[in-house]
């Protein structure tokens, strides 16, 4: 069984999972990993999901504001044992629903070439590529995309 659970960044299961995540990109980003990480502080996030498989935490996700109308995401991950399951997918539909109960009309994020996983989870939920935002602005292995949650 698979559930779901709003929270914030304080929860364990989350940092646990968080905690995977960045040892990952570590070993994806190499070199770049420092400059990423820098934007990937979890204090103060207060929407959160936890995706939980038979209890155990499997997957995450959160969104933080970017501004008046957008809600950034940030720290998506599935382990490796929840993946092919429709997790990720599961995780960004919650926290698109959420920015939008909150009013947002829709959710930014950036990833990295050197994640396909993520750019075909984001392109199959409907994302469009936008030229790189903010810190991202001509960095060469970031994707960014944007997707309005008004259907």
């Amino acid at each position: 069984m698979t559930t779901l659970r709003r929270t914030d960044s304080e929860d364990p299961d989350f940092i646990t999972l968080v905690k995977l995540l960045d040892a990952e990109l570590a070993e994806r980003d190499g070199a770049d990993h420092g400059f990423y990480s820098q934007f990937n502080k979890i204090d103060k996030i207060r929407h959160v999901v936890v995706c939980y498989e038979n209890g155990q935490p499997v997957g995450c996700g959160a969104v933080k504001p970017f501004d008046d109308e957008a809600m950034e995401v940030k720290r998506m991950y599935v382990s490796p044992a929840g993946r092919q399951k429709g997790i990720a997918s599961r995780v960004l539909a919650e926290l698109e629903t959420w920015a939008a109960e909150m009013g947002y009309t829709k959710c930014v994020l950036e990833t990295g070439k050197r994640q396909p996983e993520a750019i075909a989870l984001y392109e199959r939920r409907g994302y469009l590529r936008t030229p790189n935002y903010g810190q991202y602005v001509g960095v060469e292995n970031s994707v960014c995309f944007e997707k309005s949650l008004n259907g």
